[in-house]
Formats: structure tokens, sequence, C-alpha cells
């Protein structure tokens, strides 16, 4: 099957929070004879539209699967800022893998978290150990309770006014942060994500940062062999901190990626991501 002859579908399921938004590619396949299907959590406050072009590349030998998490693109909100962890997240994911039955044939699920989507990887593999196989992390964040102050003042959310301020500033950051070969449109794409939330659109950052309370110890417990894949973004001199926490893991470098890497080099992005899955 060539890459240009896989859709990547649309659909909705059940999760805890009323409906769960995700893309799929492929098809599920015989354990005996396939690989294990993938499902694939974006970084906040995105969605899985980040993973649209590479989707089709990753979809070659497996089914894949990238699920929006709640109050991120098209997937309900929590009930309140409270709600939204990456405890519930996690167990988001898990509903969708559940509905769609991504476990029925006897596979287990390979995991591919992005930022945030690494700890939502984390804390999936945490709550059901025997359901997951290998995990692929982009970035995977350890800070100091100083550290996770300074990021929540970076993500604070700018209040609505008529001069735009929230959106003006907002897209200043992409543009710093833009990675090699990423166009204005694909930037401007994944820059409209940002906002889906409306006012909780800084809900999934704090549920991160919250989170780092739990992610170094989670991480230790983890069997699964773990591949920490490091861009050249805002985290790739804090990512290589996971390194020793890890019992059957590495953490790669991958100096020539940055913000849109996904986008802008999406086939070699999937080859990479394919034999850290391997």
């Amino acid at each position: 099957m060539s890459q240009s002859s896989i859709n990547v579908r649309r659909r909705f399921v059940d999760g805890p929070f009323g409906q769960v938004h995700l893309r799929e590619a492929g098809e599920p396949s015989d354990p005996k004879t396939g690989k294990p299907p993938l499902l694939c959590l974006h970084q906040s406050p995105k969605s899985s539209r980040e993973f649209l072009k590479i989707m089709p590349f990753l979809a070659q030998d497996r089914y894949v699967v990238a699920v929006d998490s709640p109050g991120h693109g098209e997937s309900d909100l929590p009930g309140s800022e409270a709600d939204a962890t990456i405890m519930t997240y996690a167990r988001s994911a898990w509903a969708a893998v559940d509905a769609l039955g991504m476990l029925d044939s006897g596979n287990k699920v390979d995991l591919l978290g992005h930022h945030t989507g690494a700890k939502v990887a984390t804390e999936m593999a945490w709550q059901r150990p025997d359901d997951v196989g290998t995990i692929v992390m982009v970035s995977a964040l350890v800070l100091t309770d100083a550290e996770v102050d300074a990021f929540k003042d970076m993500f604070e959310e700018i209040p609505l006014d008529e001069a735009g301020t929230r959106f003006s500033e907002g897209w200043a950051k992409a543009v710093q942060h833009r990675g090699p070969g990423v166009s204005l449109v694909d930037l401007a794409a994944s820059f409209a994500e940002n906002f889906r939330a409306g006012e909780a659109y800084e809900w999934g950052h704090k549920a991160a940062f919250n989170y780092n309370a739990y992610f170094p110890d989670r991480v230790a417990t983890l069997d699964q062999r773990i591949v920490v894949l490091n861009p050249k973004d805002m985290l790739y001199e804090l990512t290589p901190r996971v390194a020793p926490l890890l019992k059957n893991g590495v953490v790669q470098d991958q100096a020539d990626w940055g913000f849109g890497f996904m986008d802008s080099d999406s086939e070699n992005a999937a080859q990479t991501i394919r034999e850290a899955l391997s």
C-alpha cells in the first residue's frame, strides 16, 4: 500500500467528558502478521491535527490513531479546570482505545507522545501496563519546582481584548519557535489549534506542568522500551534529564528537527519513529 493511497479518516467515540474526536489511518492488523496499533498523543494546546501529515507514512504497516485530549481540538471539555489532568487525559485516551477495539486481536498498543503527550503516554502505561508495548516520546520534561513556576508564568492566559493581544503575542511566539522548513501555511494551521478551547485554552499546559510531581517516579517504573526523541526546540536542553530514569530506554538526539517537524519533514520523521518502534 502506497502512502498516497492511505486516507486519514475522522470520527468520534464516547469518553469520560462526552465525545472524543480522533483521526485514524490504515486498518487493524492480524497480530500474527502485522504490527501493534499505534496511538498518537499530541502536545498542548494542539490536537490530533499535528499528526495529520505524518499518519499516512506511519500507517504503511499498522493501524494508527491520533486522539484529541479533552478540551483540545474537537473533543469535549472537561467539566472544570480541576478535571483537566494528565490522569484524565490518559483515561480519555484509553476510552478511545477500548471503543475502537484496538486491543481486541490480542495486540498491545504502541504509544507516540509529543511533549504533553509524552506525559499522557507515561500515565497510560502506568494505569494499564499490560496493555502498552513500545513508547516513543518526543521530548520528556523533568523540571525543578522553580522551573515549573517559570513555565506556568510563560503560559499564563492572556485576557481577550479588542486589540487581539492574545493572538498577536501567540503568533509572535509561533514565529519565534518555528522549526526549519515549516511553511507559513502549516504554521498558521498549527497556530489556529491553540485556541480551540476558548477560555480554557491553557488548561492542557497547566495539566502538563502539574504532572511534573508524578512524572519522574512514574516513568521510572515502566518496563516498556522507551525511545525519547529530542528535537531542537525549547525543551532540547532539558529532555536529556530523563535518561537516568529510564529502565529500558534511550534519549536520541534529533537536532535537525524543530517545532513543526511532522509537517515539514513528515516522511523522514515517520521513518525515524517507525525505526524506534521496531
